[in-house]
């Protein structure tokens, strides 16, 4: 509409309207020779896509090399960085046991019939299994001793002959209801334990016979991480009966620190149930003394001891 000498007069407009884009056919969109594409797009474009991308990632690898190296020159390939109390592990180890089922429903339950071979034999394969490396280091490491001088960076072999009834030429006890079961200390990088060598400095709920032994141990042979293992509550020391302890009743002192050494394993104390009650589970409590290790015996937060069960069918 415009006005032209005081009159209005009436202008057509032309509307552009929306036109579909015309179909292709897959060999059309493969190639199309009229508007010089291949997939869409032109040779030019293709180049361009491509210089982009390889230019973008050739970069973004370059970034992450860069971030990459940074980290690992702040790394030692046989010290960690955060230690003892800077680490996650901190200062306080566990105490670990073997066997132990892969078996999750069995739990810490070692529960055999001494009449049924599969299953003795079952508990045998897996200590089989878990002293496998200990057979394989026994010409690897030193043979160390108290009567020697200790250096730090010694790996001292881990002697399974010293096993005595709990070694695997007999079975670990399982072919005549004594079973075996070994006990080990968690690895922590650096620590060195603090002994209870003073018989006249014992905590006073240390077993009384725990402190009977150490009186008895030498004086020079006093530095160990002492273990004493017994029934969990009352009624189980109760049916608790003997023990006995393959080598010692402690982690001698030249096994430690751990330094990450080439082939070093860690110390092991095989303990022998040797009067164990028939058809009925036992709950047995392992702790490891030493003035450096925290212990807990709380079910959710334990520390420094371990349990688990045994029953003998």
């Amino acid at each position: 509409m415009s006005k032209k000498n005081g009159e209005t007069k009436y202008v057509p407009t032309e509307f552009q309207f929306y036109a579909p884009k015309e179909k292709q056919s897959i060999g059309q969109f493969l190639h199309n020779s009229k508007d010089g594409t291949y997939l869409g797009r032109t040779p030019k474009s293709w180049a361009q896509l491509l210089t982009f991308y390889a230019i973008f990632y050739v970069v973004l690898a370059g970034l992450f090399t860069i971030c990459m190296q940074g980290l690992f020159s702040t790394l030692d390939e046989k010290e960690p960085r955060w230690k003892l109390d800077k680490s996650l592990i901190g200062t306080n180890p566990g105490l670990g046991f073997r066997p132990i089922s892969d078996d999750t429903q069995r739990g810490s339950v070692i529960q055999f019939d001494t009449k049924v071979d599969g299953e003795k034999n079952y508990w045998i394969k897996l200590l089989n299994d878990f002293m496998k490396s200990y057979n394989d280091s026994q010409h690897t490491g030193k043979v160390c001793s108290f009567n020697q001088t200790h250096n730090p960076e010694d790996v001292c072999t881990v002697d399974i002959e010293q096993f005595g009834s709990c070694s695997p030429k007999n079975a670990y006890g399982y072919n005549n209801s004594r079973p075996c079961v070994f006990l080990k200390l968690n690895k922590i990088y650096d620590w060195v334990p603090q002994y209870y060598d003073n018989p006249a400095d014992l905590p006073e709920d240390m077993p009384a016979q725990l402190k009977e032994h150490i009186k008895a141990v030498p004086e020079h042979e006093r530095q160990q991480v002492w273990v004493s293992c017994n029934g969990n509550n009352a009624q189980d020391q109760e049916e608790f009966g003997t023990v006995k302890y393959y080598p010692a009743q402690g982690f001698p002192a030249y096994y430690y620190p751990y330094l990450n050494q080439q082939n070093y394993l860690s110390p092991l104390i095989a303990v022998q149930f040797e009067q164990l009650p028939v058809n009925k589970m036992i709950n047995i409590e392992c702790r490891a003394w030493a003035k450096n290790i925290i212990y807990n015996g709380s079910i959710r937060d334990r520390q420094g001891s371990v349990t688990f069960q045994i029953f003998i069918d």
